[in-house]
């Protein structure tokens, strides 16, 4: 049972957008509270403990998933993979979600842990981790993502399927620093 998976290749930019837009620099809007949980697994890391498991004939069911993140480690984490300078606004779940911002969509990897997905992202991996799942470094996970990306053709970088639009985020950071 694995979360969101991600990597170089994945056709769906819900990683993606993050290393992408912080690459880009300057403000970027980073969804609810720092502490919010996130969870991922690189598609490599799932791929080679699925190749183990069937090698060495485990069976069971299993989390297949990195360790319970906060939001802001992954963010920051991105950040430390680039050599652009960019910084995080934070901006409440309340306040995106008045604006009709969708988590998972307009904000990828992200849900705000309230009401039925309060334990959305903290599943434990514990099982998966004893029968032999191990992790790349999110850093590396970034970077790779980030390249493989930046070598697609321009028309397809250009149309980012996951989270929102430049403009639509200084909107919402103008937005925001007019309601404090």
């Amino acid at each position: 049972r694995p979360t969101l998976i991600v990597g170089p290749g994945d056709p769906t930019d819900r990683f993606t957008y993050w290393p992408v837009r912080i690459n880009q620099g300057g403000e970027v809007l980073a969804p609810g509270d720092p502490s919010d949980p996130v969870q991922l697994i690189d598609a490599r890391d799932l791929a080679e403990w699925m190749i183990r498991i069937l090698e060495n004939r485990t069976y069971g069911t299993f989390n297949a998933t990195s360790r319970p993140m906060r939001i802001d480690e992954m963010l920051y984490g991105i950040k430390a993979s680039t050599s652009t300078h960019a910084w995080f606004t934070w901006i409440p779940a309340n306040f995106l979600e008045e604006r009709e911002i969708r988590p998972w969509a307009d904000m990828p990897v992200w849900i705000p842990p309230v009401g039925e997905y309060k334990g959305f992202s903290m599943f434990s991996a514990r099982k998966g981790i004893s029968a032999g799942l191990t992790f790349r470094p999110l850093a590396v996970t970034s970077r790779d993502t980030l390249d493989w990306f930046l070598s697609l053709p321009a028309e397809r970088r250009a149309n980012l399927k996951s989270g929102i639009s430049r403009e639509k985020e200084k909107e919402l950071l103008e937005s925001w620093k007019r309601a404090r």
